[in-house]
């Protein structure tokens, strides 16, 4: 008996017609196994210590400005260090913006890593979400060829009974709420993997939003409608149309195989129908049922309802839910003009938010369970530029990690008084990966195989152990 991929299988002597025909199958069901794949994946074993059982990813789309949340240089020039000043947190010695007061009472479950860098490119997420720091000629679509995410690992090692998927995204595509919503970037999705390890994604009502302060902030609550795409790419609507080819294909299935392969085609199967009628997964996306003074404390934005959602999925059971705060209309992250008026509006909801689901977590016995992650793509210029914006910059940003199998009350990494650049311990997108992958107990030098080329998840990233508890 061995381990694949978190299940276990009985192997017998050699290679038999039956695990051939089960190759075949998987083949044919549109991911990228084929026979020396499949013999590698089988020597493969999950042996690290898992210190959490589900990660929850906080995206800001767009490029957070460390200098004004967590890297604050007040003996900086003006037009470096911006309008806000840092606060003394709950851990002596460490300060944060003044705009997040409430994250700042948590700083004991929190290690802030200040030295993340990347050469792939700007608006390029494909390094957060992989650790593949590939620059793009276009950021505003994805290809079957990149690496898989975090998230569709977990999906790919999920066990075959489990009823829900282990990767849900939030409130939908990364570049959904951009105008018109034509744009997807890249990184979220499974890749050369295959699409059944894509994420099952919400949808939102991109009509639902108000203006606070000087921004436009995103409003409603992330839902499912039958247009939501499973973790196999298909939709609800289609999985129905599709119901009886899948029939009409193992009915063909049963003249070459009628044992593991067919069960095997069949539990694929029935994990996709299963979603249609799921209780686990309407009761989490209900919030009609939760308090409303709960509600008020994640802040009843769109990001906050998808927050506390993202908290009830992991109660539930999966393994990894993305939050990402997304473009809405002109206003973003990307705060290219008007830097510290956007953050004025936005950085109160991320702090309410954020303390809310500490706070959740922590109330509901998941604190010590769950990751917690906040990240961005890239982060922002030092200099304020003459629209009183900050500019994109990829050399020197902040990602915070919380929770579960995390020594709370650190920080890791120094840049220069300028949060420029880099000064001490720089930190790659990869090794924010093998932190993630380590924590859930996943060799982060675990391959999958692009063709027959065995790929590592993390490519090569090295987890940060000074901030593992």
């Amino acid at each position: 008996m061995i381990t694949m991929l978190g299940s276990e299988r009985r192997l017998c002597d050699g290679l038999t017609r039956r695990e051939t025909l089960k190759a075949g199958a998987l083949s044919l069901l549109g991911g990228a196994f084929n026979l020396p794949s499949l013999l590698a994946l089988e020597e493969q074993k999950q042996t690290l210590p898992r210190k959490a059982k589900s990660v929850i990813l906080m995206y800001l789309l767009g490029g957070a400005p460390t200098q004004d949340m967590y890297d604050l240089k007040p003996e900086a020039p003006e037009k470096i260090r911006g309008e806000f000043k840092p606060i003394d947190t709950n851990v002596p010695g460490i300060q944060i913006s003044e705009m997040l007061p409430l994250s700042a009472k948590w700083m004991h479950k929190t290690a802030i890593v200040r030295t993340v860098n990347h050469k792939a490119g700007c608006h390029n997420p494909l390094p957060s979400y992989t650790g593949y720091e590939l620059a793009l000629a276009d950021i505003t679509s994805t290809k079957d060829t990149f690496p898989p995410s975090m998230g569709s690992v977990c999906e790919y090692l999920r066990p075959a009974t489990q009823e829900l998927p282990d990767y849900i995204y939030l409130p939908n595509y990364a570049g959904a709420g951009n105008a018109g919503g034509i744009v997807r970037y890249p990184g979220p999705y499974a890749g050369f993997i295959g699409k059944r390890y894509d994420p099952l994604f919400s949808e939102f009502d991109k009509e639902k939003h108000r203006t606070v302060g000087k921004m436009k902030m995103l409003d409603g609550e992330p839902f499912l409608s039958r247009n939501s795409r499973l973790a196999d790419g298909i939709t609800l609507e289609a999985l129905g149309k599709r119901e009886g080819l899948l029939q009409q294909f193992n009915r063909q299935q049963r003249t070459l195989e009628a044992g593991r392969a067919l069960d095997d085609v069949n539990r694929i199967q029935q994990r996709a129908l299963s979603l249609l009628t799921s209780t686990k997964l309407k009761s989490a996306f209900d919030l009609s049922t939760a308090d409303p003074k709960l509600r008020d404390r994640y802040d009843r934005s769109l990001f906050g309802s998808s927050t506390l959602i993202a908290k009830r999925l992991v109660e539930a059971g999966v393994r990894f839910v993305n939050v990402t705060w997304d473009f809405p209309g002109d206003n973003s992250w990307d705060t290219h003009a008007d830097n510290f008026g956007w953050l004025r509006g936005a950085l109160p909801t991320l702090d309410l938010s954020y303390s809310a689901l500490l706070g959740d977590l922590e109330e509901s016995g998941l604190l010590d369970e769950t990751l917690v992650v906040i990240m961005s793509d890239m982060g922002r210029t030092p200099q304020v530029n003459a629209s009183s914006g900050r500019d994109h910059w990829t050399y020197a940003y902040s990602v915070v990690f919380a929770g579960a199998g995390i020594r709370g009350g650190t920080t890791y990494g120094v840049t220069d008084a300028h949060a420029a650049y880099v000064k001490d311990r720089p930190v790659s997108t990869s090794d924010i990966c093998a932190t993630i992958y380590q924590i859930l107990g996943i060799d982060p030098d675990m391959k999958v195989y692009d063709n027959d080329r065995p790929v590592p998840i993390a490519h090569g990233g090295v987890p940060i152990h000074d901030i593992i508890a």
